[in-house]
């Protein structure tokens, strides 16, 4: 372990996350984008946008199929709505793919961060034209988030995210199965997520019951404790709060401000995952202890800015390191 790895993680984590000052203009502190949301799922891509700003990031975009859009602006007046893209269905005959890139790689350029995947759905016009997304946002080198549906995606087309450094997949247990399927590497075992990421070679946060993170070189485990009701939604917001990480990184690593150390960009990416993987555990451990099993995702969104303060004042346990380089 090198020196600049040792110490509190979350003190360290704390070095990307820009001060709040009254210099500051809209957009600094981070602007995102969420591509997903279909006329099934809805839900998902809010829990991932309104995580992201909540936790702190000044601007969230949705990218949605134009179905949802009326329904996820109706869950609240903060969320930015773009309803550009189409399922095969519900396509007009003018519609193209071609098209589509045209209206969203403006609003690309204003981003900081994108997440793929929160109810993507898996149309398959939908999925080719996020597969093109992910190709401009890699030319680009503009770092991304792929969780849920975009992992369905990325099983089909490796190629598409395999050896990209700016990267964070964050599968669960039958995700990650089907990925290390995909490419060939047993899917049991303590270096399963080691063998998945140097075989993509890229960073994977494999999600269980300790959250390991691994780039098939460097491994943390996260084991932060969290609560016991295991709904649908955390994913998503554990993508929100991650890209949100990752959009600060980037202001980390240009220096928008005076920064503290000399952290480098894989250093700070890991930072980022394990920074998301422990408070969205906190969110889950702090809204168990109010509502047990009672407990949705709506409420760990409630608690986001509540388990931001706590991650500042030292209030999240944070004995785990880097386990193995």
């Amino acid at each position: 372990m090198s020196s600049s790895q040792k110490g509190n993680l979350l003190t360290r984590v704390k070095r990307i996350i820009p001060p709040l000052s009254g210099s500051a203009h809209k957009g600094q502190a981070g602007r995102v984008g969420i591509f997903g949301g279909c006329q099934h799922y809805t839900g998902a891509p809010y829990y991932s946008s309104m995580s992201s700003m909540l936790f702190g990031t000044d601007q969230s975009h949705i990218f949605c199929e134009k179905n949802a859009a009326n329904v996820i602006k109706s869950y609240s007046p903060d969320l930015i709505v773009h309803p550009f893209l189409r399922e095969k269905e519900n396509k007009n005959p003018g519609d193209s793919i071609d098209g589509i890139m045209e209206l969203v790689k403006p609003m690309m350029e204003r981003l900081h961060a994108i997440v793929i995947g929160p109810g993507l759905g898996r149309d398959e016009w939908m999925l080719e034209t996020l597969a093109r997304v992910i190709q401009y946002a890699r030319e680009k080198e503009m770092p991304m988030v792929i969780d849920a549906d975009g992992l369905f995606l990325v099983q089909q087309r490796p190629e598409l995210v395999s050896g990209y450094h700016n990267v964070v997949l964050t599968p669960n247990v039958v995700e990650f199965k089907r990925l290390c399927d995909k490419v060939n590497v047993q899917s049991e075992g303590s270096d399963a997520c080691q063998k998945l990421a140097k075989k993509l070679n890229l960073l994977i946060v494999q999600k269980g019951k300790e959250d390991i993170i691994s780039d098939g070189g460097t491994i943390y485990a996260c084991s932060v404790p969290g609560g016991l009701k295991r709904c649908g939604g955390q994913g998503d917001i554990l993508t929100g709060i991650l890209v949100t990480f990752l959009a600060w990184r980037k202001a980390y690593l240009g220096k928008q401000w005076d920064i503290e150390g000399d952290m480098d960009a894989k250093e700070c990416l890991f930072l980022a995952a394990y920074g998301a993987c422990a408070t969205t555990r906190w969110c889950s451990r702090v809204s168990f202890k109010e509502s047990g099993r009672a407990t949705q995702s709506s409420d760990l969104v409630r608690h986001v800015g509540q388990v931001y303060n706590a991650l500042m004042d030292d209030e999240i346990p944070s004995s785990e390191q880097p386990i193995k380089e």
